[in-house]
């Protein structure tokens, strides 16, 4: 495996394969692009810590799909958190936000090097995730308990559970770098059928995903953050005795897709009472959840001409 340094290495998704057992794997770093998402809202750190880590696992799971269009990761839940949703598109648009309880989550804190505990935060609920191709194909969702102490054991549940798959996550949010922003990493390896008919002994691929596993959690929460640290780098520091390659880089950034336009569609729509009664109102202003932007509408813009 070659280690050149390349001139991206934050705000990406860097495939990875371990050829001789069959694994393949994406390593995901997130710098600008989750500091961005975090920073539009004034989250308390555990929120944010959590979040954090939720749009990391969205992404990482996201690259493990051929899909053209959004793939959503959403939680729902009975805890202080009560909602998480992280969306990416197959352009590489990042954007989540959460839905907390202020008082509810009194002096909980995150430890440093330790993942937000899923019991204490989120509670109770489910895990969703959905893939969203348009509207001329069929959504596919699947649905799953929350089960773990971390959303990364949550995620590695629902592969267990509804695909049958063996995989392994890990995943990390915090405030890292000179300048305390914040970043965001996620690491995953999964196991494939071996391809080109090359033969293969059950036990060695057993005893190559075991091996794997064992290196995969070697990595340190603050090495899958650490904007010193190449993600190409940890994965020579990682595998290089197993033979891993390496793959082109995708690029990501925090997008929302919220625009003037699209809102004053969705108010359009609204039942005719429910327009009419905002028609009263001088100004009716909507803010998108995710990106916090806020649009003023006046009636005229929404109310059919009949009813203004």
């Amino acid at each position: 495996m070659s280690i050149e340094t390349e001139t991206r290495s934050d705000d990406l998704v860097q495939p990875f394969r371990i050829d001789p057992f069959a694994l393949r794997g994406r390593l995901v770093r997130l710098g600008p692009t989750v500091d961005r998402i975090l920073s539009q809202h004034d989250y308390p750190e555990p929120v944010a810590a959590i979040l954090g880590e939720a749009i990391a696992l969205a992404v990482v799971l996201a690259g493990a799909l051929k899909y053209d269009g959004i793939f959503t990761l959403q939680t729902k839940s009975d805890g202080p958190v009560r909602l998480i949703v992280a969306d990416v598109s197959t352009e590489g648009a990042v954007r989540g936000y959460a839905q907390y309880d202020s008082a509810r989550l009194g002096d909980l804190t995150v430890r440093a090097g330790q993942s937000p505990s899923v019991p204490k935060l989120i509670g109770a609920g489910y895990i969703a995730f959905t893939v969203d191709q348009g509207e001329d194909t069929e959504r596919y969702q699947g649905i799953v308990e929350l089960v773990g102490a971390s959303l990364a054991e949550c995620a590695q549940h629902y592969f267990r559970q509804s695909e049958q798959i063996q995989a392994g996550i890990k995943l990390s949010a915090a405030r890292s770098g000179p300048d305390g922003a914040w970043r965001a990493g996620g690491l995953m390896l999964q196991r494939v059928p071996p391809e080109g008919g090359t033969p293969v002994i059950a036990d060695d691929v057993e005893d190559g995903w075991r091996r794997a596993m064992v290196l995969m959690s070697s990595a340190t929460p603050a090495e899958l953050v650490d904007p010193e640290l190449p993600p190409r780098r940890l994965l020579f520091r990682l595998f290089h005795e197993e033979q891993v390659r390496v793959f082109r880089t995708h690029a990501l950034e925090a997008r929302c897709r919220c625009s003037r336009e699209r809102i004053a569609r969705i108010l359009r729509s609204f039942p005719a009472e429910d327009i009419e009664d905002m028609g009263k109102d001088e100004v009716t202003t909507v803010t998108c959840e995710f990106c916090n932007t806020r649009y003023d509408f006046a009636p005229e813009e929404f109310v059919p001409a009949a009813s203004a």
